[in-house]
């Protein structure tokens, strides 16, 4: 290729350099059930020392991912959902909690129903005791 032919020219290749201010954000990985199965099979078969290490770092996940998956497994390997649960509890235990409320409140005012009439017989007896003592003095 000559200086003077402009039909082959090549274009200087311009890398795009990444922000360094400017942190990406981390994809979340997903896990299908049929490899979370696998994975913990394979584990399960190994016997030497090292070999479930060695297969963590073939396939690129941790301990805790495979010491979850073992617990999923046993629940059922149904998948949960991320987040806050959902506060939505049914009509039946709002009620329940409503009543057990209003009968510890009533509890609490019958106790002190029942203190009041004890006291107030007693002060009844003392009242007939001090009129007994009057009519024989």
């Amino acid at each position: 290729m000559t200086l003077h032919d402009n039909t082959k020219t090549e274009k200087p290749v311009i890398k795009a350099v990444p922000e360094p201010e400017v942190a990406e954000k981390a994809v979340r990985r997903k896990f299908a059930a049929e490899y979370k199965l696998r994975i913990v099979r394979e584990a399960d078969a190994c016997t030497r020392p090292g070999q479930i290490g060695a297969l963590l770092r073939s396939e690129g996940i941790y301990s805790s991912n495979l010491a979850s998956w073992r617990r999923q497994i046993k629940e059922g390997l149904v998948p949960r959902k991320r987040g806050p649960v959902a506060r939505r509890p049914d009509l039946n235990a709002r009620r329940i909690a409503q009543l057990e409320k209003d009968n510890a409140r009533l509890a609490h005012k019958l106790k002190k129903a029942e203190l009041i009439i004890e006291v107030q017989k007693k002060v009844a007896a003392l009242l007939q005791g001090l009129e007994k003592e009057e009519e024989n003095s």
